[in-house]
């Protein structure tokens, strides 16, 4: 399992998780500003190759020039190297996203996956 530290492009972090568990084919778990990557039948994640997703999407945002992609053993932090944090827009409000640790299922609400977490047990 990978965790990926997305402190300081916490705005962009859901559409950065899709694009990079789609790449790698891994399944994401939403955290508070990061996500991890685990793989279906629990082989070990290639890191050069979650790091080469993770270049491709800021070169496809135009923002490659301004991040760091830096790799600690199972741990990859996104870092800013000119100072520049990635902040929301305006019209689009950030919200905190729950995400089931069994399936990957994700919501906004803690009681919903509360209550979706009790089905796995019955």
């Amino acid at each position: 399992m990978l965790t990926i530290d997305c402190k300081d492009v916490s705005s962009i972090q859901n559409e950065l998780l899709v694009y990079v568990a789609d790449k790698v084919e891994a399944i994401p778990t939403l955290k508070n500003r990061q996500f991890t990557l685990s793989k279906f039948d629990d082989e070990i994640l290639d890191v050069e190759i979650v790091i080469s997703a993770i270049k491709e999407y800021f070169d496809s945002i135009d923002e490659s020039s301004n991040f760091a992609v830096i790799s600690n053993n199972d741990l990859i932090h996104i870092t800013s190297i000119t100072g520049k944090i990635l902040t929301p827009n305006s019209e689009k409000q950030q919200n905190d996203m729950f995400s089931c640790t069994h399936c990957g299922f994700i919501t906004q609400y803690q009681v919903e996956l509360n209550v979706h977490m009790r089905m796995h047990y019955l």
